[in-house]
């Protein structure tokens, strides 16, 4: 199933993913880093959902309370609440 996410206090604009049997699959970040996005794209595609909760949560970018990185571990927070 796709999901799309806005993400809130950081650079990018959305992110879209799938999720199938517990792992994270087609991860898309518009706007933000590129060459960061995509690394993480690449390195959280195929794995659990929760591994990658666990390894992305509470990351923060600068100044900020958050990054693009913890933005998508509350999408998937979200996605598996639904």
């Amino acid at each position: 199933m796709k999901h799309t996410f806005i993400p809130s206090g950081v650079c990018s604009r959305k992110i879209d993913f799938e999720i199938e049997d517990g792992a994270v699959k087609n991860i898309e970040f518009t706007g933000g880093c590129d060459g960061n996005l995509k690394a993480i794209s690449i390195l959280a595609e195929g794995m659990q959902v929760d591994e990658v909760i666990e390894k992305l949560a509470g990351n923060t970018c600068g100044h900020k309370d958050t990054s693009c990185a913890d933005q998508f571990t509350m999408a998937l927070r979200q996605a598996l609440a639904e």
